[in-house]
């Protein structure tokens, strides 16, 4: 019975195993943590203010940004010239709020 109870407890994880790890590898860098709990609170975000709030050049950001749009984790609209970054995902948005209520 307790055999049952363990398959029932990981249905579905072997799928969605890799998707998750890689969305864990890229919260584990500080600063696309970073990045990422100043859109939490945000719908539209400029690279500009990302760099001014999470103290990097925009160079630095830009290949953060890449990391994580590759992992559609965040995405963008454009307004004329300037890009705003947002979270992509709910789901994500959820990580990320439950990590600020425990560790802030």
């Amino acid at each position: 019975m307790s055999n049952d109870k363990s398959k029932s407890a990981l249905k579905g994880l072997p799928e969605m195993a890799g998707f998750v790890a890689a969305i864990l590898k890229e919260l584990s860098n500080e600063k696309r943590l970073l990045i990422l709990c100043a859109l939490i609170e945000n719908k539209g975000v400029s690279v500009a203010e990302l760099a001014e709030m999470v103290n990097l050049g925009q160079s630095a950001l830009s290949q953060h940004l890449a990391r994580l749009r590759d992992q559609a984790i965040i995405d963008f609209r454009r307004d004329g010239a300037t890009i705003y970054y947002f979270i992509a995902d709910e789901k994500i948005g959820r990580i990320l709020k439950t990590l600020k209520s425990i560790y802030c």
